[in-house]
């Protein structure tokens, strides 16, 4: 019997993890000391979906300033009102795919991940207990789609890419999925829960 991937990734949550970065392909980045790191936080949905277990993603906005066009987890800045960061994350995924609170039950946090624009998230991991129309916000969402957890899982799916970004190459993880580029912090975040899944 195949194993099931929600205890595969429980068992992967309780082994230790370093936190990530987009500067970890990019070894000769040398990142200011005292820089100050804006909490955020993204939910990693994980469903079940006619026998299939699936991990929900977006297509931000094209119009955003930042990321746009990119495929992202849902989530944002920490707000003031919110008491920690999985509630952060909880109100993202609430107000941008119109994910309800109480179908979530909660597996754990991630190691955070720093990104280029100064931001420290803080990946939550959560399975999504029923079914609910994701109901995209026109304002942050272009598209609201689910991906295999299997494909994301799978280390062979994952390759290294580069391009010049502030006048510097910068290398980084993409794991695409039919016509979705996944790349940068989500592919990184990807990448980092299938290590520790297949470890």
């Amino acid at each position: 019997m195949a194993p099931d991937p929600l205890e595969a990734l429980r068992a992967g949550l309780a082994r230790g993890a370093r936190p990530s970065s987009d500067y970890d392909l990019n070894p000769g980045t040398v990142l200011p000391e005292g820089r100050i790191l804006r909490p955020a936080a993204v939910l990693v949905g994980v469903s079940r979906v006619a026998g299939e277990t699936r991990v929900v993603l977006t297509k931000r906005a094209s119009h955003l300033r930042h990321h746009p066009g990119q495929i992202a987890f849902p989530g944002g800045r920490q707000d003031a009102g919110d008491p920690d960061l999985v509630a952060t994350a909880l109100r993202e995924a609430e107000e941008e795919i119109g994910l309800p609170g109480d179908a979530v039950e909660i597996l754990g946090a991630l190691p955070p991940h720093e990104t280029v624009t100064g931001y420290q998230v803080t990946p939550v991991l959560a399975e999504i207990t029923r079914d609910f129309t994701p109901r995209a916000d026109p304002g942050e969402v272009a598209e609201v789609f689910a991906a295999p957890l299997a494909h994301l899982l799978d280390p062979r799916q994952f390759r290294v890419e580069r391009r010049i970004w502030r006048g510097t190459w910068r290398n980084y993880y993409v794991v695409p999925y039919g016509p979705y580029y996944i790349w940068g912090a989500t592919a990184r975040i990807l990448r980092g829960l299938a290590d520790r899944v297949g470890s």
